[in-house]
């Protein structure tokens, strides 16, 4: 599986990368808003997995482009925050999410999610 993920912070990019690679999946990476929803409409990944807080649009902006645009709308995705409140729960579903993960992400349930999309 293909799997865009989109983060700003360098660690937590690094960390997911290494983590989704070491389970069989070909990561592509964004750093912004706007770099996330270019390489998903384009590249049309299997997923997305999604900060929300990110620079360029945040990642609410992304997630909904993302959703609006008909080559991308059917792609599954996942969004990540450091401040997994019901609200921002919430929001992130109605706008398509399929599911929200608070950080520090746990690579294994990240990639079992992502395993079981593949499946779907």
């Amino acid at each position: 599986m293909r799997i865009l993920v989109a983060d700003d912070d360098p660690v937590t990019l690094t960390y997911l990368k290494a983590g989704l690679e070491h389970h069989g999946f070909v990561i592509d990476t964004a750093a912004d808003a706007m770099q996330t929803v270019m390489k998903a409409i384009r590249n049309v990944p299997d997923a997305v997995v999604l900060d929300i807080k990110m620079p360029g649009g945040t990642g609410l902006t992304a997630l909904t482009r993302i959703k609006q645009s008909a080559k991308s709308r059917d792609i599954p995705v996942i969004a990540i925050t450091g401040s997994p409140t019901p609200e921002v729960r919430s929001e992130v579903l109605e706008l398509g999410a399929v599911d929200c993960l608070e950080k520090p992400i746990d690579i294994e349930a990240l990639a079992t999610l992502l395993t079981g999309l593949g499946k779907g």
